[in-house]
């Protein structure tokens, strides 16, 4: 069986990792952005589900509001390839450029097309060993859903070209992650997150789950200079009446040094992804710290059937 060291895993997340042990084995790779200069903004993963013999994968653009594509393939075969060396699913294509610092992410269609490339600005900081909360009540997300997490925030650069003939040039950040470990969305009631990007160069990853036995936090905050973990964190989240869209947030975080990082955020474009008897609700969102300052990132929702509730 392949290594499944820390140190493995770190070496290894973008090529093949191979787990036989594990019914839910899953290794994937999510990437979004969005550009306050065009209004455009994408969410796109791949995901692969060994032992399932299952992949799935979805390409969401969108501009001002309105979708521009929409690729969502939820039960596909299972390949082995990965984004080092590459792997296309479906049109689109993750092909690593330098190992686990630069990616390139295409989508091919006869009327839309996209050639982005995500380059790390610091580097990768893995949410489930430094973000991990000794306090919680329980370690849900560590044990149902990923071994290893690292997240970070890029410069996304690049085109996206339309069926009406226009050229969108992109130049812009936003957040990529590599997953390895098990996936087991049923063992989840819900969880929220937040990932903003704020112009001070402050960004955060804040995950919140909640199961049979309490809550579970995945929470990293880099502050400009470095990567730290978070102390604690509050939410406050209004859906609209569906119980499912993000309206509205209001978070308080405070990072290991004790300072306090609140903001507020609203949505500009939703979507949702079905997993069966899961449900994903992504939006893009803006942000906006206490003193003003503006970020932009993905606020995501998961939520099990039956209804298991929203948190609130």
């Amino acid at each position: 069986m392949t290594e499944l060291s820390l140190e493995a895993m770190q070496r290894d997340c973008e090529k093949l990792i191979r787990n036989p042990d594990i019914r839910k084995w899953n290794q994937s790779y999510f990437f979004n952005f969005y550009d306050r200069n065009t209004g455009c903004g994408a969410f796109i993963r791949m995901g692969f589900l060994e032992n399932l013999c299952e992949s799935n994968c979805w390409a969401i653009f969108f501009r001002d509001g309105k979708p521009l594509f929409l690729r969502s393939n939820m039960n596909l075969p299972y390949t082995e390839d990965r984004p080092d060396p590459g792997v296309t699913l479906a049109g689109i294509t993750f092909k690593v450029e330098k190992p686990l610092q630069s990616c390139r992410v295409t989508v091919a269609h006869e009327d839309f097309s996209a050639d982005l490339v995500w380059d790390q600005l610091f580097e990768l900081c893995d949410s489930i060993h430094v973000g991990k909360d000794e306090k919680s009540d329980d370690d849900a997300i560590g044990r149902e859903l990923s071994f290893y997490h690292p997240e970070g925030v890029c410069s996304v650069k690049g085109t996206l070209k339309l069926k009406n003939g226009e050229t969108v040039a992109i130049d812009t950040t936003g957040w990529r992650d590599i997953s390895a470990g098990p996936r087991n969305w049923s063992g989840l009631h819900h969880y929220r997150l937040v990932w903003p990007i704020f112009d001070n160069g402050m960004a955060c990853v804040a995950v919140h789950g909640i199961t049979d036995h309490g809550h579970s936090y995945q929470k990293i905050l880099h502050d400009g200079t470095r990567w730290m973990a978070i102390d604690r964190m509050e939410e406050e989240i209004e859906y609209y009446e569906d119980g499912v869209r993000f309206k509205s947030g209001h978070w308080k975080i405070w990072d290991e040094t004790g300072r306090l990082w609140e903001f507020t955020g609203k949505p500009m474009f939703h979507w949702h992804y079905p997993f069966d008897t899961f449900m994903m609700v992504e939006q893009m969102m803006e942000f906006r710290l206490a003193d003003g300052t503006l970020g932009y990132g993905m606020g995501e929702g998961g939520f099990n059937f039956p209804w298991r509730g929203n948190g609130n």
